[in-house]
């Protein structure tokens, strides 16, 4: 007697069950998928909507130029400028420290260190990512601030100069384990040809591998430049959160996420123009990182090798 399966034109059941667990599998990875890109939007559509309102009593030019930032005072300022400057300064100091460091402990882990030492040492540097920031921020202000004012005894117990170290400190595991996952993807033709032209291993690294792994060390640069302007807890523990529209890393200041931080205490009524007021924080900063992103996708495009 035929299969009643075949003779429908119908395939067997086992394969129609595995055809339907292959269809919910895929249906279920591609929610998993789209949902960071739902929540990105949703995250832009708070936002927006929230400072829509905002921006019908204050005017963008008055936002965007104003060294004024004092939305909780009876004369409130809407100036956003000595926020950007609390932000930039703090991400600068950090990356100063950051970038060179990270950018040396990659070069050594991948030209110097062996791959049983490698694999010892770099998650011993990567756990200084896993301390939690409130930690960071107090040893920026117990520990960090006291050996600064050895140095400048002028300088203000909360200022930009201890928090932007530590904030280097914070994203030197970030940089380095990226950078040197990007030397090591270089072929290993490119160093022996090095080698054979006479170069040192130090000329090799610095000549050769860095260059040919820029692409890479860029996205970990704009990783950790992107993770310093984010930065919450040092900034608001250790840089004293006082909206200054300065350029002396020795003073206070504040960041657009310490803003955050310190309105979202509840001091302003839910609707009110200062309430909103971090909703467009918000927007400011989410707009600069995804410059810093594009800037980093475009050098990554123009640096990019193949081989």
């Amino acid at each position: 007697m035929a299969d009643t399966t075949l003779v429908n034109n119908k395939p067997p059941l086992s394969r129609r069950a595995r055809r339907f667990r292959e269809f919910v599998i895929e249906s279920l990875l591609f929610l998993a998928a789209s949902s960071s890109v739902f929540i990105t939007l949703g995250i832009l559509w708070i936002l927006i909507s929230e400072s829509i309102p905002f921006f019908q009593n204050v005017s963008v030019f008055e936002f965007l130029t104003g060294k004024e930032w004092m939305p909780m005072f009876a004369d409130p300022k809407f100036g956003i400028l000595p926020l950007l400057c609390g932000t930039f300064l703090s991400t600068l100091v950090a990356l100063i420290l950051a970038i060179p460091l990270g950018t040396v402990c990659a070069v050594f882990l991948s030209e110097y260190v062996s791959p049983n030492k490698r694999e010892v040492i770099k998650p011993i540097l990567e756990l200084l990512a896993s301390v939690p920031t409130v930690v960071y921020g107090y040893f920026a202000l117990l520990f960090v601030t006291p050996l600064l004012q050895k140095i400048f005894p002028d300088m203000s117990g909360f200022n930009v100069l201890s928090a932007g170290l530590v904030i280097g400190i914070m994203i030197i595991p970030y940089i380095s384990s990226l950078s040197e996952d990007a030397m090591r993807s270089v072929p290993a033709y490119l160093r022996e040809g090095s080698y054979a032209t006479g170069a040192t291993r130090l000329q090799t690294a610095f000549g050769v591998v860095v260059p040919a792994a820029f692409s890479g060390m860029t996205s970990a640069y704009i990783l950790g430049i992107s993770r310093a302007l984010g930065e919450t807890m040092v900034v608001a523990i250790a840089a004293g959160m006082q909206p200054n529209f300065t350029f002396d890393p020795t003073q206070p200041a504040a960041t657009i996420t310490a803003f955050i931080v310190q309105v979202s205490l509840g001091d302003l009524p839910h609707g009110s123009i200062g309430y909103q007021s971090i909703y467009v924080a918000g927007l400011t900063l989410l707009a600069l990182t995804l410059t810093f992103n594009l800037i980093g996708f475009a050098l990554r495009k123009r640096f990019r090798e193949v081989y």
